[in-house]
């Protein structure tokens, strides 16, 4: 029986890392830091069509005249859909902490609030 060091067993694989290859033309570099599945494309086309959306809705209907809401803040509609994504945040982190993985409850809850935020704040 041959016992091989444990640095040599992690160096097994390593030959091939500094080997190039063709890009295709999905290979971008500058983001493969990230681990892509297909809930992290969702969400970051979910935020591109939240501002589009915003975008649309100020050419429609310009101005989106700051209002007073129930803290006593004046928000725009700008501020308002801030305060409904980085409170989803807070909301999936919370139900992350307490409940566990089924997120499904607090996207609701979120949505939820981010309807009583544009109503009400």
């Amino acid at each position: 029986m041959i016992i091989v060091p444990s640095n040599k067993i992690l160096l097994l694989g390593w030959e091939s890392v500094s080997e190039s290859r063709e890009k295709g033309f999905f290979d971008f570099e500058f983001i493969t830091w990230m681990a892509w599945t297909w809930q992290t494309a969702v969400f970051f086309i979910f935020i591109a069509l939240c501002l589009f959306l915003m975008v649309i809705w100020e050419k429609k209907v310009p101005g989106g005249s700051p209002r007073r809401g129930i803290l006593g803040l004046d928000t725009t509609r700008g501020d308002r859909l801030f305060i409904s994504l980085l409170s989803a945040a807070f909301i999936h982190l919370a139900w992350l902490g307490i409940v566990g993985v089924i997120l499904w409850i607090a996207t609701i809850i979120s949505f939820l609030f981010s309807i009583v935020v544009f109503r009400y704040f």
